[in-house]
């Protein structure tokens, strides 16, 4: 007679049987809302020129959608836990699909923004539901390992591919179809996982936590608002330092409020242990170097060297394969070598791709820009599964739902982070250096101002010029690649120290048994999520 296995006992015969059918439509799920991150990237030049954006419109573009996001991550895992995964999931869908629907038929770039803050609410139900549901499937710890590794796979596949298909779109329809075809993948989504996802819930529920919610979202959402803002209005105006004050007071009392209530939104006990905290903000700085790297590679592609939007996102395939191909690999590499020495390959490799990025020139061939990003995502692929295992197996299974929305929350603010911040260097420097090549050819402070709020916008500025365009097109050119390497070598220094916190506090061994500082009796009876769930 076999011996009951905790970690395969209880599960339905029939789940247990389609579980890797399952990952399939997780994966699907999870491709949708990570691919949106990115797909825009290539619409960025569309967009300044059909709603006007500006720099700072194009960044709060993007990172509206991760700063809702991320900000609700935690308390939709709660809804999860208590309401059903399954049901969260599906929920998240048809929202995501609703502000879609709304996003391509925006107008302005107020209207846009706003659009595509509501589909971060869907995005927010998706994703920790998604991870959620594949602890609950895969109960044996080599299998989950595995199923992670495929699960980051297609994370970093959404994230690479996104260029890609917006450029396909984009070629052939308006910046409007970017939006329109997440609908078809939805409905998709929506019809395999009500045949093939299971339900599951929390037995023991524990109450929400709206304050910590909203302190949470306060703080994230000022302190992007001041980086994003900083480069535009400089960074002594007063909204700006309004911004970092309010994130920094919304922050401290978001840490004394789940330190205190009896129902706290976040366990701040779990960053005690070191481990845990070292694999998230591993994967927080993994995400804000491939989301930083892209935000400008896209406009290098475009605006630089002249591609179309399909040509520049076809040009990132390379990216996107190889982390496709390594990222199911780097579960195999861990069960040889450990989670520590596969991380730290990991982390160099894409510390190499960005200093040779930081090298590159407006006429560096595409060949060797390519080789050097296909460094980089070979080292994002090893890294970003063992981390993700290291988060979700430092906790014991109880606090699984904790792992899985914090582990999401740190992608998405490494990635809106890696936007606002890189874009704000890159804008600061831009900016600076246009502002002396319009005071050399006499441009007048209209035209001075179109050309530093963007590179598109200076090359409207020189086309409108005579014997100067030549110049001024050439001279921002060169002022943006300054820039923009200036920011892999930043991204390239975050990484390395990175790598140096991972070598010291991640596990030698794949599986390593690790927990998290035992809460008390009283804190155990309060916190009903810290008690054994039978749901699971």
């Amino acid at each position: 007679m076999l011996t009951p296995n905790p970690e395969l006992d209880p599960i339905d015969p029939v789940v247990h049987e389609r579980r890797w059918i399952t990952l399939g439509v997780l994966c699907l799920s999870l491709l949708i809302i990570v691919m949106d991150n990115t797909i825009l990237n290539v619409a960025i030049p569309s967009l300044m020129v059909d709603l006007g954006a500006t720099n700072s419109q194009i960044q709060w573009i993007i990172d509206s959608y991760v700063l809702v996001f991320a900000g609700l991550l935690l308390t939709t895992g709660s809804l999860s836990d208590r309401f059903g995964r399954k049901g969260a999931l599906q929920i998240g869908i048809v929202l995501f699909g609703i502000g879609s629907a709304a996003a391509a038929m925006s107008t302005t770039a107020n209207q846009l923004i706003l659009t595509r803050a509501f589909m971060g609410i869907g995005g927010a139900l998706i994703m920790p539901a998604t991870l959620s549901i594949l602890t609950n499937v895969f109960r044996d710890p080599r299998e989950r390992g595995r199923a992670i590794a495929i699960w980051a796979g297609f994370s970093g596949l959404g994230v690479a591919i996104g260029p890609m298909t917006g450029g396909f779109l984009l070629e052939h329809f308006s910046w409007h179809s970017v939006f329109w075809v997440n609908i078809p993948i939805g409905v998709a989504a929506l019809a395999l996982g009500a045949r093939f996802v299971p339900t599951s819930r929390d037995s023991k529920q524990r109450p929400l936590d709206p304050v910590g919610a909203v302190l949470s979202m306060i703080g994230l959402a000022s302190v992007l608002f001041g980086i994003i803002e900083g480069p535009a209005k400089g960074w002594t105006h007063d909204t700006v330092i309004a911004g970092f004050v309010i994130g920094a007071i919304a922050i401290a009392a978001f840490i004394a409020w789940e330190l205190h209530t009896p129902h706290p939104m976040l366990q701040m006990t779990v960053f005690k242990n070191a481990r845990f905290t070292a694999a998230s903000l591993t994967i927080t700085l993994v995400f804000f170097a491939l989301f930083g790297s892209l935000f400008l590679m896209t406009q290098y592609w475009q605006l630089v060297h002249g591609y179309s939007p399909l040509e520049a996102g076809v040009r990132l395939l390379p990216h996107a394969a190889t982390m496709m191909i390594v990222a199911p690999m780097s579960a195999r590499f861990v069960e040889r070598i450990g989670t520590k020495r596969v991380v730290l390959t990991g982390l160099t490799l894409i510390a190499t791709g960005l200093l040779l990025l930081s090298t590159i020139a407006p006429d560096t061939p595409y060949i060797v820009v390519i080789s050097f990003f296909v460094v980089m995502a070979s080292g994002m692929g090893m890294t970003m599964a063992p981390a993700t295992e290291s988060v979700m197996g430092s906790l014991p299974r109880d606090m699984a739902g904790v792992g899985s929305a914090i582990n999401d929350t740190t992608r998405q603010v490494g990635g809106a982070l890696g936007v606002a911040i890189i874009g704000s260097v890159v804008s600061s420097m831009y900016a600076s250096r246009i502002d002396t090549v319009a005071a050399g050819i006499g441009l007048d402070a209209a035209a001075t101002s179109t050309a530093e709020s963007s590179l598109g916008g200076a090359q409207q500025v020189a086309g409108e010029l005579g014997t100067a365009a030549g110049s001024l097109f050439d001279d921002a050119n060169s002022a943006f690649v300054d820039a923009m390497t200036t920011g892999m070598l930043l991204s390239a220094a975050i990484i390395i120290a990175t790598a140096v916190m991972a070598w010291r506090f991640l596990p030698a061994v794949a599986g390593t048994p690790d927990t998290v500082p035992a809460a008390s009796p009283g804190e155990r009876a309060a916190d009903p999520h810290l008690a054994p769930s039978a749901g699971e």
